[in-house]
């Protein structure tokens, strides 16, 4: 897939997925292992359903995930489309994750890879019945050491390639220069504490994220963090550790795999970050696709934007994109 049109513009570094270098890499492999390699251009679809929704949220005070979005809208409906057209019946992806079909229940599940340190399934909640019906994950019972030897004894070239981390649309991690490139930074505004006193100055909403330290351009006594993000008043609120907690959150856009809906509360073990471990939750049914996460234990940094996702084990139940999140005693939404 060819998601950046200018291809001057895609992170060149190795440690960005979908850069030029790993078209390359991808033809070399396609050769010597003698299948045919095709590129097809996704960068309008790329543009509108990750690059433009990420500029969005930043403006509007949300953290994003646009991994989560690259998988939920390109990576399998329109490339399976592309597929189809060429008379395949299947994706098979490179993803950290395992897909098998349940009797029982008559539904494909979505399950954690046996290699804990590369599991995917948190960016992959999104997945309908009929994609993992569709989607075959070599890798996802291996272990990444086991790759990297596989492709060694093939002789392919990217046997030794390091692990992408980069946004591939953004060089050098830069995400701030790239929104003010697009002219979707935030003009500046105020600082407040919880109370709504000012502090001080921000230079735009993009700058910041929910429990952010560093770099608030205030100065305090004791540490202070980013605890809210108002696109609508302009504000930064910083508050203290404990004001950065919550004990629940309200999901949208909820897409379920494990279970057809949610009809009463379920206990499930929750993540809020991808790479933060699974913690006890239940969550209860809002209605409109949507659900409010209570945690077992106040977890720090609960981001809007940022995607929730829940287990039964190792099997994904679902996951959605959180609102906003809060304490018992309704402080902070």
């Amino acid at each position: 897939m060819r998601l950046i049109d200018d291809m001057d513009d895609a992170a060149p570094q190795s440690r960005s997925c979908c850069s030029f270098n790993d078209v390359i890499d991808a033809r070399s492999v396609s050769q010597k292992l003698d299948f045919d390699h095709q590129v097809h251009n996704f960068s309008l679809l790329f543009k509108t359903e990750v690059i433009e929704r990420f500029a969005q949220a930043y403006a509007s005070g949300r953290t994003p995930n646009p991994c989560i979005d690259c998988n939920r809208r390109l990576k399998f409906t329109p490339l399976f489309e592309r597929a189809q057209l060429l008379g395949c019946s299947h994706l098979a992806t490179g993803h950290y994750v395992r897909n098998e079909f349940d009797d029982k229940t008559g539904r494909w599940l979505l399950k954690r890879a046996v290699d804990p340190s590369k599991d995917q399934s948190y960016v992959l909640y999104g997945l309908t019945q009929k994609e993992l019906g569709r989607t075959v994950f070599p890798l996802g019972e291996m272990y990444k050491r086991q790759v990297r030897q596989l492709a060694m004894t093939h002789g392919l070239v990217n046997a030794e390639k390091p692990d992408s981390q980069d946004i591939c649309f953004v060089r050098d991690g830069r995400y701030t220069d790239y929104l003010q490139k697009l002219s979707a930074a935030a003009p500046p505004g105020d600082i407040i504490d919880s109370s709504g006193k000012i502090l001080g100055r921000h230079k735009g909403l993009h700058h910041f994220t929910i429990g952010q330290r560093k770099g608030l351009g205030i100065c305090f006594p004791t540490p202070r963090y980013v605890i809210a993000l108002d696109a609508k008043n302009n504000t930064v609120t910083v508050g203290s550790e404990d004001e950065l907690h919550s004990s629940w959150a309200t999901v949208s856009d909820v897409n379920f795999i494990s279970i057809e809906a949610l009809d009463e509360p379920l206990e499930v073990q929750a993540k809020i970050r991808y790479s933060q471990p699974a913690f006890d939750a239940v969550i209860q049914p809002l209605g409109d696709d949507k659900v409010k996460l209570l945690f077992k234990t106040p977890q720090k940094a609960v981001a809007p934007g940022q995607a929730a996702v829940f287990y039964r084990g190792e099997t994904v139940v679902g996951g959605g994109t959180i609102d906003g999140g809060g304490t018992i005693d309704g402080a902070r939404q």
